[in-house]
Protein backbone atom coordinates (compact mmCIF):
# COMPACT_ATOMS: atom_id res chain seq x y z
CA UNK A 1 0.00 0.00 0.00
CA UNK A 2 1.20 3.65 -0.65
CA UNK A 3 1.19 6.59 1.51
CA UNK A 4 -1.90 8.33 -1.08
CA UNK A 5 -3.81 5.18 -1.16
CA UNK A 6 -3.63 5.21 2.42
CA UNK A 7 -4.55 8.95 3.05
CA UNK A 8 -7.83 8.84 1.00
CA UNK A 9 -8.44 6.04 2.86
CA UNK A 10 -8.15 7.72 6.56
CA UNK A 11 -10.11 10.84 4.37
CA UNK A 12 -13.14 8.56 4.11
CA UNK A 13 -13.13 7.24 7.40
CA UNK A 14 -12.87 10.33 9.04
CA UNK A 15 -15.07 12.05 6.66
CA UNK A 16 -17.83 8.92 7.00
CA UNK A 17 -18.60 10.07 2.75
CA UNK A 18 -16.84 10.14 -0.51
CA UNK A 19 -18.02 13.65 -1.34
CA UNK A 20 -16.34 14.35 2.49
CA UNK A 21 -13.26 13.02 1.56
CA UNK A 22 -13.43 14.67 -1.91
CA UNK A 23 -13.90 18.04 -0.47
CA UNK A 24 -10.56 17.44 1.95
CA UNK A 25 -8.09 16.38 -0.62
CA UNK A 26 -9.57 18.68 -3.23
CA UNK A 27 -10.39 15.69 -5.80
CA UNK A 28 -13.32 14.62 -7.84
CA UNK A 29 -15.78 12.53 -6.43
CA UNK A 30 -15.53 9.50 -8.99
CA UNK A 31 -11.09 9.56 -7.87
CA UNK A 32 -11.82 8.94 -4.03
CA UNK A 33 -14.50 6.29 -5.43
CA UNK A 34 -12.49 4.79 -7.91
CA UNK A 35 -9.45 4.21 -5.91
CA UNK A 36 -11.11 3.17 -2.91
CA UNK A 37 -12.81 0.04 -5.13
CA UNK A 38 -9.00 -0.44 -6.81
CA UNK A 39 -7.98 -0.96 -3.05
CA UNK A 40 -10.62 -3.23 -2.10
CA UNK A 41 -9.72 -5.72 -4.92
CA UNK A 42 -5.78 -5.03 -4.24
CA UNK A 43 -6.93 -6.62 -0.51
CA UNK A 44 -9.89 -8.73 -1.85
CA UNK A 45 -11.89 -7.43 1.14
CA UNK A 46 -14.18 -4.81 1.52
CA UNK A 47 -13.35 -1.63 3.92
CA UNK A 48 -16.72 -0.02 3.97
CA UNK A 49 -19.59 -0.12 3.93
CA UNK A 50 -22.89 1.83 2.44
CA UNK A 51 -24.75 3.01 5.44
CA UNK A 52 -27.69 5.41 5.59
CA UNK A 53 -26.63 9.16 5.49
CA UNK A 54 -22.76 7.37 5.04
CA UNK A 55 -20.52 4.77 4.97
CA UNK A 56 -18.87 2.62 8.03
CA UNK A 57 -16.31 0.90 8.40
CA UNK A 58 -16.08 -3.30 8.37
CA UNK A 59 -13.66 -4.53 10.96
CA UNK A 60 -11.22 -5.02 8.27
CA UNK A 61 -11.77 -1.24 7.43
CA UNK A 62 -11.13 -0.78 11.14
CA UNK A 63 -7.80 -2.43 11.26
CA UNK A 64 -6.38 -0.86 7.97
CA UNK A 65 -7.46 2.58 9.76
CA UNK A 66 -5.40 1.78 12.72
CA UNK A 67 -2.66 0.94 10.41
CA UNK A 68 -3.18 4.01 8.04
CA UNK A 69 -3.07 6.06 11.25
CA UNK A 70 0.32 4.55 12.28
CA UNK A 71 1.63 5.46 8.70
CA UNK A 72 0.23 8.76 8.96
CA UNK A 73 2.12 9.60 12.19
CA UNK A 74 5.50 8.69 10.73
CA UNK A 75 4.88 10.85 7.63
CA UNK A 76 4.01 13.56 9.70
CA UNK A 77 7.04 13.22 11.67
CA UNK A 78 9.27 13.37 8.59
CA UNK A 79 7.04 16.45 7.68
CA UNK A 80 7.69 17.93 10.89
CA UNK A 81 11.52 17.59 11.06
CA UNK A 82 11.90 18.89 7.45
CA UNK A 83 9.96 21.76 8.19
CA UNK A 84 11.32 22.48 11.44
CA UNK A 85 14.47 23.62 9.97
CA UNK A 86 12.91 25.91 7.38
CA UNK A 87 14.05 29.27 7.94
CA UNK A 88 13.52 30.97 4.62
CA UNK A 89 9.92 33.26 4.21
CA UNK A 90 9.07 31.61 1.43
CA UNK A 91 6.66 28.87 0.53
CA UNK A 92 3.43 27.74 0.95
CA UNK A 93 1.62 29.10 4.60
CA UNK A 94 -2.07 27.17 5.10
CA UNK A 95 -4.31 29.45 7.42
CA UNK A 96 -7.75 28.10 8.63
CA UNK A 97 -10.65 30.92 10.09
CA UNK A 98 -13.88 31.08 10.47
CA UNK A 99 -15.66 33.03 7.44
CA UNK A 100 -17.32 36.12 8.88
CA UNK A 101 -13.97 36.78 10.29
CA UNK A 102 -11.63 35.84 7.70
CA UNK A 103 -13.85 37.63 5.15
CA UNK A 104 -14.16 41.19 7.47
CA UNK A 105 -12.34 42.34 9.76
CA UNK A 106 -9.53 40.08 9.25
CA UNK A 107 -8.53 40.41 5.54
CA UNK A 108 -7.11 44.04 5.50
CA UNK A 109 -4.28 42.06 8.15
CA UNK A 110 -3.90 39.08 5.99
CA UNK A 111 -3.55 41.73 2.76
CA UNK A 112 -0.65 43.69 4.87
CA UNK A 113 0.89 40.21 5.36
CA UNK A 114 0.78 39.43 1.77
CA UNK A 115 2.54 42.15 0.95
CA UNK A 116 5.47 42.16 3.29
CA UNK A 117 5.96 38.84 2.56
CA UNK A 118 5.35 38.23 -1.19
CA UNK A 119 7.09 35.07 -1.47
CA UNK A 120 4.54 33.46 0.70
CA UNK A 121 1.83 31.61 -0.80
CA UNK A 122 -0.96 32.09 1.45
CA UNK A 123 -3.78 30.40 1.77
CA UNK A 124 -6.67 31.15 3.65
CA UNK A 125 -8.91 27.97 4.43
CA UNK A 126 -12.86 29.27 5.92
CA UNK A 127 -14.93 26.68 7.25
CA UNK A 128 -16.82 27.07 10.28
CA UNK A 129 -15.83 23.57 11.44
CA UNK A 130 -12.28 22.98 13.05
CA UNK A 131 -9.36 22.23 10.70
CA UNK A 132 -6.85 19.49 11.85
CA UNK A 133 -3.35 20.98 12.87
CA UNK A 134 -1.95 17.42 14.00
CA UNK A 135 -3.27 16.12 10.38
CA UNK A 136 -1.77 19.15 8.41
CA UNK A 137 -4.97 19.83 7.23
CA UNK A 138 -3.80 23.60 8.41
CA UNK A 139 -0.33 25.00 9.62
CA UNK A 140 -2.14 27.73 11.74
CA UNK A 141 -5.67 27.72 13.02
CA UNK A 142 -7.45 30.98 13.90
CA UNK A 143 -9.95 29.90 16.32
CA UNK A 144 -12.63 31.19 18.76
CA UNK A 145 -12.74 28.89 21.70
CA UNK A 146 -11.72 28.81 25.91
CA UNK A 147 -10.64 26.01 25.76
CA UNK A 148 -7.71 25.24 22.66
CA UNK A 149 -6.49 22.10 23.68
CA UNK A 150 -3.29 21.15 25.02
CA UNK A 151 -1.35 20.01 21.79
CA UNK A 152 -0.99 22.74 20.52
CA UNK A 153 1.31 26.03 20.65
CA UNK A 154 -0.94 28.97 20.99
CA UNK A 155 -1.71 32.61 22.58
CA UNK A 156 -4.71 34.16 22.87
CA UNK A 157 -4.63 37.48 20.80
CA UNK A 158 -7.77 39.29 21.72
CA UNK A 159 -11.36 38.51 23.66
CA UNK A 160 -14.30 38.63 21.58
CA UNK A 161 -17.91 39.89 22.78
CA UNK A 162 -21.24 39.24 21.27
CA UNK A 163 -24.28 41.13 21.39
CA UNK A 164 -28.15 40.82 20.20
CA UNK A 165 -28.47 42.55 17.09
CA UNK A 166 -31.37 43.80 15.04
CA UNK A 167 -31.99 46.08 12.39
CA UNK A 168 -32.31 49.65 13.67
CA UNK A 169 -35.84 49.92 12.05
CA UNK A 170 -36.97 46.61 13.35
CA UNK A 171 -35.93 47.73 16.95
CA UNK A 172 -37.67 50.59 16.43
CA UNK A 173 -40.88 49.49 15.73
CA UNK A 174 -40.12 46.59 19.04
CA UNK A 175 -39.87 49.72 21.54
CA UNK A 176 -42.56 51.69 19.91
CA UNK A 177 -45.06 48.77 20.51
CA UNK A 178 -43.67 47.39 23.40
CA UNK A 179 -43.36 44.07 21.63
CA UNK A 180 -40.95 40.94 22.28
CA UNK A 181 -38.45 40.32 19.49
CA UNK A 182 -38.70 37.27 17.37
CA UNK A 183 -35.60 35.38 17.37
CA UNK A 184 -33.84 33.60 14.55
CA UNK A 185 -32.70 30.20 14.36
CA UNK A 186 -28.85 29.81 14.12
CA UNK A 187 -26.91 26.69 13.49
CA UNK A 188 -23.84 28.48 12.70
CA UNK A 189 -21.92 27.53 15.94
CA UNK A 190 -22.45 25.77 19.15
CA UNK A 191 -22.06 28.81 21.02
CA UNK A 192 -24.74 31.11 18.76
CA UNK A 193 -27.08 28.08 19.27
CA UNK A 194 -26.57 28.04 22.82
CA UNK A 195 -27.29 31.01 23.77
CA UNK A 196 -30.05 31.16 21.71
CA UNK A 197 -31.96 28.68 23.09
CA UNK A 198 -31.83 30.08 26.74
CA UNK A 199 -33.26 33.16 25.38
CA UNK A 200 -36.13 31.15 23.03
CA UNK A 201 -36.35 27.89 25.25
CA UNK A 202 -39.66 27.42 22.81
CA UNK A 203 -37.12 26.90 19.77
CA UNK A 204 -39.81 28.65 17.51
CA UNK A 205 -38.26 29.93 14.57
CA UNK A 206 -39.44 31.34 11.30
CA UNK A 207 -36.41 31.76 10.10
CA UNK A 208 -33.13 29.53 10.57
CA UNK A 209 -29.53 30.56 9.02
CA UNK A 210 -26.71 27.96 9.68
CA UNK A 211 -23.53 30.77 8.65
CA UNK A 212 -23.18 34.16 10.84
CA UNK A 213 -22.74 35.93 7.28
CA UNK A 214 -26.13 35.10 6.17
CA UNK A 215 -27.79 35.67 9.66
CA UNK A 216 -26.85 39.20 9.39
CA UNK A 217 -28.58 39.89 5.97
CA UNK A 218 -31.43 38.23 8.00
CA UNK A 219 -31.50 40.93 10.82
CA UNK A 220 -30.72 43.52 7.99
CA UNK A 221 -34.26 42.29 6.37
CA UNK A 222 -35.81 42.88 9.33
CA UNK A 223 -36.30 39.16 10.30
CA UNK A 224 -35.72 39.51 14.15
CA UNK A 225 -33.10 39.12 16.02
CA UNK A 226 -30.17 37.14 16.91
CA UNK A 227 -26.72 37.37 18.41
CA UNK A 228 -23.65 38.02 16.14
CA UNK A 229 -19.91 39.03 17.51
CA UNK A 230 -19.80 42.79 18.03
CA UNK A 231 -16.88 43.21 15.24
CA UNK A 232 -19.71 41.79 12.97
CA UNK A 233 -22.56 43.92 14.45
CA UNK A 234 -20.72 47.60 15.25
CA UNK A 235 -19.75 48.06 11.65
CA UNK A 236 -23.39 47.17 10.27
CA UNK A 237 -24.96 50.53 9.85
CA UNK A 238 -28.19 49.41 9.25
CA UNK A 239 -27.62 47.46 12.75
CA UNK A 240 -28.28 48.25 16.34
CA UNK A 241 -27.82 46.65 19.16
CA UNK A 242 -31.15 44.86 21.23
CA UNK A 243 -29.18 44.04 24.07
CA UNK A 244 -25.60 44.61 25.54
CA UNK A 245 -22.47 42.14 25.39
CA UNK A 246 -22.86 39.41 28.22
CA UNK A 247 -19.12 39.13 29.76
CA UNK A 248 -20.07 35.06 30.23
CA UNK A 249 -20.45 35.20 26.33
CA UNK A 250 -16.55 36.10 25.71
CA UNK A 251 -14.54 33.78 23.96
CA UNK A 252 -10.95 33.93 23.33
CA UNK A 253 -9.46 34.73 19.90
CA UNK A 254 -6.67 31.88 19.51
CA UNK A 255 -3.57 31.74 17.44
CA UNK A 256 -2.36 28.23 16.97
CA UNK A 257 0.45 26.07 15.45
CA UNK A 258 1.35 22.33 15.18
CA UNK A 259 4.24 22.26 17.99
CA UNK A 260 6.15 20.47 14.72
CA UNK A 261 6.14 24.13 13.49
CA UNK A 262 7.59 25.69 16.12
CA UNK A 263 10.81 27.04 14.67
CA UNK A 264 9.05 27.49 10.62
CA UNK A 265 10.10 31.00 9.69
CA UNK A 266 6.81 31.26 7.70
CA UNK A 267 5.05 30.15 10.27
CA UNK A 268 6.33 32.21 13.26
CA UNK A 269 6.33 35.40 11.31
CA UNK A 270 2.66 34.65 10.62
CA UNK A 271 1.75 34.82 14.00
CA UNK A 272 3.73 37.55 15.72
CA UNK A 273 2.07 39.50 12.30
CA UNK A 274 -1.41 38.24 13.64
CA UNK A 275 -0.60 38.79 17.16
CA UNK A 276 -0.08 42.39 16.71
CA UNK A 277 -2.50 43.67 14.48
CA UNK A 278 -5.37 41.68 16.17
CA UNK A 279 -4.06 43.44 19.26
CA UNK A 280 -3.80 46.96 18.16
CA UNK A 281 -7.59 46.32 17.38
CA UNK A 282 -8.77 44.76 20.98
CA UNK A 283 -11.42 47.77 20.95
CA UNK A 284 -12.88 46.44 18.07
CA UNK A 285 -13.26 42.58 19.07
CA UNK A 286 -14.18 43.45 22.74
CA UNK A 287 -17.21 45.71 21.42
CA UNK A 288 -16.81 48.86 22.95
Amino acid sequence: MNWDDMRLFLAVARTGSISGAARQLDVQHSTVSRRLRQMEQQLGTRLVERKQGGYELTAAGDRMRQAAERMESEVLSVDGVVLDKDQKLTGPLRVTAINNMASSVLMPMFARFSQQHPDVQLHIIVSNMDASLPQREADIAIRLTNSPGDTLIGARAATVASAVYGSAEYLKTLKAENSEPVWLGVNCCHFHRSWTRQNCPQHAHRFYSDDTLLTQSALRAGLGVSYLPCFMGDADNALARWREPDPAHNLGLWILMHPDLKHTARVLAFREHMLNEIRQSKAVFEGK
